[in-house]
């Protein structure tokens, strides 16, 4: 009996040895939530988890960049995908925005009603009918998803080629970019400054033909920017760099890769392989943050009316590259500062 007891005595003594001298438990890692819209450069934040360490990315998708920008100011997200655009409106607004990283450029395009006599690219063809129009007192009717880098585009676009935006045409805000094809083929409006990969779609649909790219204007081809607040890296700066890490990684990887854009892009808008491919060409990976360019952005959207103060300062010293620095090894003067 007695040799029993101790028998048992000794394996439990072993047991309690064997958990002291386990490894301790890992902790927990931190979960950051991460909206994106749903576009061909946006779509590719659905793959930001499997490029994360040290942190767990819960990746939520939404309807517009809009959208994202709301989730993250009332703070139902950590970190946002947004654009040059939406980053500028946001600091005009009041609201706590700071730019992180880059993630993909290019992806606008403008399309126009097959039935216009209007080349690609004839400006001087477009501001004769924009003129036409206007002088049998019919509104030239010119859509975008508000809010969205195309948006800017188009109006830097139109502005630059002597067409005012306020004045000389009707803006139609379809905010969905998804619907711009059906309002094409509605005659709904004439001109559209849509979206990859919908502007893609229009196109191989033949809904409509393409007018011109509106890449020349302060914006240039800047689309998507990685935005956080001032609380979320307070809180938690590991995380942060380990997103921007993470983003980095994804666009490497998406620059090698472009069958896995395509496939992502497939399977998050159930658009055909076709469209995916084509729509990738008008778009770059782009993970610097372009400050001068970003000021010029916010001058210009001054200059057309669509911010009310100057925040060219507030643009500018809101973008911490520190994240970008450590994720890259490089200095912030090859990073876009």
């Amino acid at each position: 009996m007695m040799k029993t007891l101790l028998a048992r005595l000794a394996m439990a003594v072993a047991v309690a040895a064997s958990f002291s001298a386990a490894p301790p438990a890992r902790a927990q890692e931190p979960v950051v939530k991460v909206g994106y819209a749903k576009c061909a450069h946006c779509v590719p934040m659905s793959l930001l988890p499997e490029f994360a360490e040290g942190v767990k990315i819960e990746a939520i998708g939404f309807n517009t960049g809009n959208d994202v920008l709301t989730a993250l100011v009332s703070k139902s997200l950590d970190v946002a995908q947004v654009t040059y655009l939406h980053y500028v409106t946001g600091l005009d607004k009041g609201f706590d925005l700071v730019a992180i990283s880059g993630q993909i450029s290019g992806g606008s395009a403008l399309v126009i009603a097959n039935d216009l006599a209007v080349n690609e690219n004839d400006w001087a063809g477009l501001k004769a009918l924009v003129a036409a129009y206007k002088a049998q007192g019919k509104p030239f009717r010119v859509a975008a998803s508000r809010g969205n880098a195309q948006d800017i585009h188009m109006r830097g676009a139109l502005l630059k080629q002597g067409i005012d935006p306020n004045k000389d045409v009707q803006f139609v805000n379809i905010p969905n970019p998804s619907d711009h094809i059906q309002a094409l083929r509605r005659g709904e409006v004439e001109l559209i400054s849509t979206v990859e990969p919908f502007a893609t779609q229009i196109l191989q649909a033949k809904a409509a033909k393409l007018f011109a790219y509106p890449y020349d204007q302060a914006a240039g081809k800047l689309t998507n920017l990685i935005v956080t607040r001032s609380d979320v890296i307070a809180s938690n700066p590991k995380a942060v760099e380990a997103v921007v890490k993470a983003v980095v990684k994804l666009d490497d990887k998406l620059d090698a890769d472009h069958v896995l854009w395509q496939g992502v892009i497939t399977k998050v808008t159930g658009l055909d392989k076709t469209v995916a491919d084509a729509a990738i060409i008008n778009l770059y990976p782009d993970y610097k943050m372009h400050r001068a360019s970003a000021a010029a952005i916010a001058d210009m959207m001054r200059d057309l009316k669509y911010i009310s103060t100057d925040v060219t300062k507030k643009v500018e010293d809101r973008m911490d590259y520190s994240f970008l620095e450590k994720a890259t090894g490089k200095p912030k003067s090859e990073l876009g500062y």
